[in-house]
């Protein structure tokens, strides 16, 4: 914690542009980069059964009391007729001029308790109105794993794959109960009590689990046993970054916080928060950071919105869906281009930016330029190697009229003049990609 306000750390820079690209690399995610090899770990959810550690890097925000649910009501753009206990919801909220805050997991834990689970940016959220209103109702925060001092509260486990549900099946005590999707219910594992959402997040169904944080160990061994005559693999970090470019889901998109109608939260969060100190990174260059908002009716959230409701954003939101807006696509990148950046490795001469398998991660907020000819026709966001696909697929934001699949687009590779104030990039010389659309999501069973 730090007595600076993210204001005032943002007032020290000439924009929120600079002030974002100076900022130092990643966040740590700490698994092991790789169980037993990248490239099984990657085949395991589409040919057997995957399971990934989600215990550290994301944000667990405990909501009770009366008006529990009003909060989440009145900032996400949600519909929550009829949402009970046992269920779950993928939340999303807005600031006033619509544009995306973030979005996270909503789970409906008991009468008048909630939790919402994701990168801190929706929880700060959250928790900042909670403090600021007159709710009738408490939060209590769980940080991610490595920004305090004290264990986690659970650990949280991610089964998917054409074998998810036999693991289940054997390292559960009794019959598995019959779970709905997005529903969750009480299990026992290893004689511990956990609960397991039904959910599924490459092709299969899928179970997240969740529990107490010192009973994590031996849930996870009996997983693995239980997984080993089903061809279980755990993710390390290399596998588990390959996931985002099959399931089309658009991870880190900049909060739209940085505008002045957001200044009042910008100083109540603190200068060392998630916000603050994450890193834009990429080709697309803009001096106006509200060119790196994004909405929720382009990134596909127009099915979750409720319009029979109040929320923070609404008519901005009304006005967006009567509007042209870009579509979410994959870029499938030329295979001869991507031998080129590490052909340049191997030659005199400069090199392009570093493609680091499965997937380089010099920054949180990544956007990358799209053209056509000379023209920005879109931004690419999410992207990576995936060995289930053989390819270098980028998750992308187009113009309408770039959208249909089969379109060929340039995608620009490296950083503006090929250098960067972050020190995770090298010195380096930008190129071009031609890159094919493709349906997002790119897998025809996610599809």
């Amino acid at each position: 914690m730090t007595d600076r306000t993210f204001d005032d750390a943002l007032g020290s820079a000439e924009s929120p542009t600079e002030f974002l690209r100076k900022n130092r690399g990643r966040h740590p995610y700490p698994v092991p980069e790789e169980h037993t090899n990248w490239i099984e770990e990657v085949r395991s959810w589409r040919e057997s059964c995957s399971l990934s550690d989600l215990s550290h890097h994301q944000k667990d925000l405990y909501v009770e009391g009366p008006e529990a649910l009003d909060v989440f009501a009145d900032l996400g753009v949600n519909d929550f007729t009829n949402f009970e206990p046992g269920q779950a919801k993928q939340f999303v909220a807005c600031n006033p001029n619509g544009y995306l805050i973030g979005d996270g997991i909503l789970f409906f834990l008991d009468e008048n308790q909630l939790k919402l689970t994701g990168t801190p940016v929706t929880p700060n959220w959250v928790e900042y109105n909670l403090e600021t209103a007159d709710y009738d109702a408490t939060s209590t925060a769980d940080e991610r794993y490595h920004d305090k001092d004290e264990p986690h509260r659970t650990f949280r486990y991610q089964l998917q794959g054409p074998n998810a549900l036999d693991v289940m099946k054997a390292a559960v005590e009794g019959p598995l109960p019959e779970i709905p999707f997005f529903n969750f219910d009480e299990v026992t594992i290893a004689g511990v009590e956990v609960r397991a959402l039904k959910h599924s997040m490459a092709s299969n169904a899928g179970f997240e689990i969740w529990g107490p944080w010192e009973e994590g160990e031996a849930v996870r061994n009996a997983l693995v046993e239980a997984g080993e005559p089903h061809g279980l693999r755990q993710l390390g970090e290399k596998s588990y970054k390959a996931q985002g470019q099959e399931k089309g889901w658009i991870a880190r998109p900049l909060p739209a916080v940085y505008g002045d109608e957001m200044a009042d939260y910008r100083e109540w969060l603190d200068a060392d928060t998630y916000e603050a100190i994450s890193t834009l990174g990429g080709s697309f260059y803009s001096e106006d950071i509200s060119d790196y908002y994004l909405n929720p009716i382009e990134l596909g959230y127009e099915r979750f919105i409720d319009f029979d409701h109040d929320f923070v954003g609404k008519e901005a939101v009304e006005t967006m869906v009567e509007e042209p807006q870009r579509e979410k696509v994959t870029l499938v990148w030329d295979d001869e281009d991507v031998l080129d950046l590490f052909r340049s490795l191997l030659s005199e001469g400069e090199t392009y930016k570093y493609f680091d398998l499965s997937m380089p991660y010099w920054a949180v907020f990544h956007y990358d330029e799209v053209l056509d000819g000379d023209e920005t026709v879109g931004l690419a966001k999410y992207f990576g190697y995936t060995y289930n696909e053989r390819s270098v697929l980028s998750l992308a934001l187009v113009d309408q009229e770039y959208s249909e699949p089969g379109t060929e687009v340039t995608l620009v590779w490296g950083e503006k003049g090929g250098d960067s104030p972050n020190p995770k990039v090298e010195s380096h010389a930008q190129t071009e990609i031609t890159a094919t659309v493709a349906p997002n999501p790119y897998v025809d069973a996610e599809r």
